[in-house]
C-alpha cells in the first residue's frame, strides 16, 4: 500500500465570534481534505471558512 493513500489524523483549529480558539479533529488524506470535512461537519465552520487559523497532522 501507498503510504500518500492512507488517512492521517488532522485537528482543525478556529476561532468562534468570541476569539475562543476551538478544534475539530479528522481523519484525512490531506490538509486540504481536513478542511473540508470541517466544513462539512461543523455549521460554525461551514459560515465561517477563514475562522479556521491551523490545520495540524498529529501523526
Amino acid at each position: 500500500m501507498n503510504k500518500n493513500n492512507t488517512l492521517k489524523p488532522y485537528t482543525v483549529h478556529y476561532r468562534n465570534f468570541q476569539n475562543i480558539r476551538l478544534e475539530n479533529c479528522f481523519y484525512a488524506f490531506d490538509a486540504y481534505e481536513a478542511r473540508t470535512l470541517a466544513m462539512e461537519f461543523n455549521k460554525y465552520i461551514n459560515a465561517h471558512p477563514n475562522s479556521i487559523d491551523l490545520i495540524r497532522c498529529e501523526k
